[in-house]
């Protein structure tokens, strides 16, 4: 079997790889550098977003006034593949551009649109998304913090937690609970809170990387006044606007792990013929595991996408996210096992990590690994996923 798209798909691939030629900038490989605020965000990034977005390359498949140029879907797929491929990231702010943009546009007034949406995307205001809580992490209906309507404003009391670049952001999409005696999924509203609030606090902390690598943070609400005019959506119906907000952060997270472990194929290989292992069996066992994972991986990817562009419900994209995650997760893993000591080496440096995501540095492989948990628990975790595919994939009962 042969697979290539179609000649008008590719010569929109050859456009967006000339116009990358002259326009991308040496450093587009190190938007990962999270700015501590927008205020020290360099010049060079926000016009690096910006030049994207007036050319209609950020988001091709928005229309010309939100960054795009009403791409297919297939246009857009090899878009995300070209940035891909050349590790090129288009935004500082990965949650405002591939989730709370498309949040608002979908679900949000014109007024909603200019305000936040349009300066999300031109790289003028950045924005964080709270949903997870101490106790709502992937049961995300279980959230409690409470916002009740006062007149002309919400009044919030809660916490938020896991909130990725909130110490940055200008904005946060938060979901509350507006109805506390609604049903679990009922009752539910979303609500843009500048993060100037009085009343909201921001504390970043680190991972299991180590205390400086800051993205995570704790998001306090102590009777956070925000107007009524920044509910997105209608009141008490934020679990559509939820399911729509993961449904952006899971469409092409499939593509990353392609990536991460096309990225592990290729200099995992390099690793083990330097050391002399080609021939060890049990290192040519696990590797060649990784090498059927990857083209696996991405054929699956690719029926997905085909079914997509023919309208056909695609129930592959939980399969797809539990696969690529858990693959990469072991194969870094037995990477390290097979470098032994070495593999803890901080200054051994090993491939790009997830040219889709924020970690674009270089990471050791010790680094590599624990970063690869974030793949199983970001956008709904290992478990999450597979009661999806239990019940909505092989029509198992709850």
């Amino acid at each position: 079997m042969r697979l290539r798209f179609d000649e008008q798909t590719e010569a929109f691939r050859h456009e967006f790889a000339v116009w990358l030629d002259a326009h991308a900038p040496d450093d587009a490989t190190a938007l990962s550098e999270r700015p501590r605020s927008t205020a020290h965000v360099p010049d060079w990034a926000r016009d690096w977003q910006r030049s994207l977005f007036d050319a209609g390359w950020l988001v091709p498949g928005n229309p010309p006034e939100h960054g795009g140029r009403n791409a297919s879907l297939l246009e857009v797929f090899v878009h995300q593949e070209e940035l891909s491929r050349r590790h090129i990231y288009p935004s500082y702010n990965p949650q405002g551009l591939t989730i709370i943009a498309p949040s608002l546009l979908a679900f949000g007034t014109e007024e909603q649109k200019r305000r936040w949406a349009v300066p999300i995307l031109r790289a003028e205001i950045t924005a964080a998304l709270g949903m997870s809580e101490p106790d709502a992490g992937s049961d995300l209906a279980g959230l409690r913090t409470r916002a009740v309507l006062d007149g002309d404003r919400f009044v919030v009391n809660g916490q938020k937690v896991w909130t990725s670049g909130a110490h940055d952001a200008d904005i946060i999409l938060a979901f509350v609970r507006t109805d506390p005696d609604a049903p679990k999924h009922k009752g539910l509203s979303c609500l843009v809170i500048p993060t100037d609030s009085p009343g909201l606090t921001r504390r970043p902390f680190g991972s299991i990387v180590g205390p400086d690598d800051l993205d995570f943070n704790e998001v306090f609400f102590d009777d956070v006044a925000v107007p009524a005019g920044n509910l997105i959506g209608e009141l008490h119906q934020g679990w559509q606007v939820a399911t729509g907000s993961l449904g952006h952060e899971r469409a092409m997270l499939w593509l990353g792990f392609a990536s991460r472990l096309d990225d592990l194929v290729r200099h995992g290989g390099d690793e083990i013929v330097a050391r002399g292992l080609a021939d060890d069996p049990l290192v040519l066992d696990w590797f060649g595991n990784l090498v059927v994972d990857a083209h696996a991986l991405r054929l699956l990817g690719y029926r997905t996408l085909a079914k997509a562009r023919r309208g056909v419900e695609a129930t592959e994209q939980s399969i797809l996210k539990l696969f690529g995650s858990e693959a990469a997760q072991a194969a870094t893993l037995a990477m390290l096992e097979t470098l032994g000591a070495d593999g803890l080496d901080p200054d051994r440096r090993s491939a790009p990590l997830d040219p889709l995501h924020e970690e674009g540095f270089t990471a050791s492989w010790w680094e590599r690994y624990l970063r690869s948990f974030a793949g199983t628990i970001a956008g709904g975790t290992s478990q999450i996923q597979r009661n999806i595919i239990a019940e909505r994939v092989l029509g198992l009962p709850r």
